[in-house]
């Protein structure tokens, strides 16, 4: 008999620890299938919208960042840390090459409706895409066009998402189980991990969880 494990993973696209954290996840996973190669790993990923207050058009990125951190200094200082941590897990980010600090609800409305209707190559290839187009292209992820695009180069058939494309701002609702904190990894709705931790760190969690989980059911 084949055994489970699920997990829930909360994230915004413009979190460069949720990124960060998404590698940590899949080399945990890497490690804990080769030690558990009968249980099958349920992911799924619920978006969290961070900075619902953005104006639909968003901000410039490096005024929102001197507002949030207090000077340029401060600003330097922590994308050296987040490009260190990214580093660390084989990511090259190119923050330099992002100019706006995106209202992200469109764009976690259409992941939503393409992990609704897509199958699980394409909401992977998607959120990967997503990602890299904010981190690594600069792209605007509050633009309608872009996110078309972007939908588009994976596969999607856009006419099935046009709805869910606002472009007026309002808020995403989200998963009713959020958690405060991004990235936040919850295994089996038992373990949960908050922040960009070490895969080590995932690793032990999913085994703890897994372990819980099976007490429960002998017990039963």
């Amino acid at each position: 008999m084949s055994r489970c494990l699920s997990v829930d993973v909360y994230f915004d696209f413009i979190c460069p620890w949720c990124l960060i954290g998404k590698r940590q996840l899949e080399h945990a996973q890497v490690q804990f299938r080769s030690r558990n190669p009968d249980v099958q790993i349920t992911t799924v990923w619920h978006g969290v919208q961070l900075l619902t207050h953005l104006p639909v058009e968003g901000e410039p990125f490096a005024d929102f960042y001197r507002k949030r951190l207090g000077n340029a200094d401060a600003v330097t200082m922590r994308q050296a840390q987040v490009q260190q941590a990214a580093g660390a897990v084989g990511l090259t980010l190119d923050l330099s090459q992002i100019q706006t600090m995106p209202n992200t609800a469109d764009a976690h409305r259409l992941f939503e409706r393409v992990s609704e209707l897509g199958n699980a190559t394409q909401r992977e290839m998607l959120l990967e895409r997503l990602f890299a187009a904010y981190f690594r292209k600069g792209e605007n992820l509050g633009c309608r066009d872009t996110l078309l695009d972007i939908a588009r180069s994976c596969g999607v058939d856009t006419d099935g998402v046009l709805d869910c494309l606002k472009g007026d701002g309002t808020p995403f609702e989200g998963s009713p189980n959020a958690t405060s904190g991004v990235p936040s990894f919850q295994f089996d709705g038992r373990m949960t991990v908050i922040g960009a931790q070490p895969a080590q760190a995932l690793l032990g969690a999913m085994s703890e969880a897994l372990k819980e989980s099976e007490r429960e059911r002998q017990s039963a």
